[in-house]
């Protein structure tokens, strides 16, 4: 006789897990991280396309030697609850009218993505949910299939304002990305970058300083040390290069101070991450999502939500040997978030989470830990 599933310590509900773009690298991610981690598979359902995951446990089977977890189709996220140990509770969400191509951009398969970050974002905003994660997507397959979101992040905040009842811009959101080391959060986040540059103003500056103060005193970090990186090289070096710092970010800093805000800078961009990685902040403001995400970039979870490129990992789709550290890591993380509510309970909001990886990441993440002092070399010995 099998065990039943067990339920997620201190909040009953599960972890969703959306399948991202189903010709790219998500299904495959999932399907390694559940079958080397089946203890995860009591505490999250799968949000998807179940003959995209079974294809998906097909390609990476000859790479693991775990057995394989037992697809199980819900309709509901109650009965997963229901189902025996082993089971991988999977919510069909999505059509997808024809087996789509691995490795190319179309267009059913990013209507079918979208259609399943739709599904998990609303079951978390009614509160049936204690985190989303969600695996890669491809922006160029949203927009073929007529999505108007450029990314995760930006369909979210749709999301939680439809749920809500207001307009998008009642609903101000943050990307943050955490790595071993060091979190940074984006002042803007999918935007070019002479629209990045005009979107520096002192209200934008303060606004991600409030946001990110916020979401640290929920998470138990009521004093955390907020470094604000400059816009200009060096920070400007006092205005030679630039007076952004001195009009726009310096006066922000000082605002948030004065609300009690734990923030200092503006900071020269160039070693704000290095000091942050060594523990002297607790997380980085950049002013640019490039500024950001290099420093993160090759291992890394987001918190409020987390991933890595999925286009640049394409090319990966089907042949079954990515690594899959980072989702593991975001479903763990998932599961260790205090009980939350849907926005309309009164409570927190809904922590959604994006991740992926690909053979190469733990080479590349090593290459970025913090520097060490070098050793003073050793006295040579005198001649006699």
């Amino acid at each position: 006789m099998t065990e039943p599933r067990s339920s997620t310590v201190g909040d009953p509900r599960p972890v969703l897990l959306t399948m991202g773009d189903p010709a790219g690298i998500g299904p495959e991610i999932i399907a390694k991280a559940l079958r080397l981690r089946p203890e995860l598979l009591s505490r999250v359902v799968v949000v998807g396309d179940v003959p995209t995951l079974q294809k998906a446990l097909q390609l990476t089977r000859a790479h693991d030697v775990a057995p394989d977890p037992v697809l199980a189709p819900i309709a509901t996220l109650a009965e997963a609850s229901g189902l025996p140990s082993g089971c991988m509770a999977v919510v069909q969400a999505c059509v997808l009218p024809r087996p789509v191509p691995l490795g190319r951009i179309d267009a059913d398969a990013g209507r079918a993505a979208a259609d399943c970050i739709a599904w998990a974002a609303r079951a978390a905003l009614r509160g049936e949910a204690a985190a989303v994660v969600t695996a890669p997507i491809h922006k160029e397959a949203l927009s073929a299939a007529g999505v108007p979101h450029p990314g995760h992040t930006e369909f979210l905040q749709a999301l939680a304002a439809a749920h809500l009842g207001v307009d998008v811009e009642r609903v101000p959101v943050r990307m943050m990305l955490s790595c071993p080391g060091l979190r940074t959060v984006l002042v803007s986040i999918h935007v070019a970058l002479r629209d990045a540059l005009a979107a520096v103003t002192q209200d934008q500056v303060l606004q991600t300083l409030r946001i990110t103060a916020a979401h640290f005193q929920r998470s138990g970090l009521p004093q955390a040390r907020i470094a604000v990186a400059g816009l200009n090289p060096h920070a400007g070096e006092g205005g030679l290069f630039g007076r952004e710092e001195i009009d726009i970010i310096a006066p922000a800093v000082a605002l948030a101070q004065a609300e009690g805000i734990n923030a200092s800078g503006p900071h020269a961009p160039d070693t704000v991450f290095m000091r942050a990685r060594q523990g002297a902040f607790d997380v980085v403001l950049a002013m640019y999502h490039d500024q950001g995400l290099i420093p993160v970039r090759p291992r890394r979870v987001r918190t409020r939500q987390s991933r890595e490129s999925a286009g640049r990992h394409r090319r990966c789709a089907g042949r079954g040997d990515l690594n899959r550290p980072a989702m593991k890591k975001a479903a763990a993380v998932g599961r260790r978030q205090r009980p939350l509510v849907g926005a309309d309970g009164g409570g927190d909001p809904p922590q959604f989470f994006t991740c992926a990886g690909c053979r190469g990441s733990r080479a590349a993440a090593r290459r970025l830990r913090p520097v060490r002092p070098a050793r003073p070399p050793a006295p040579r010995p005198r001649r006699a």
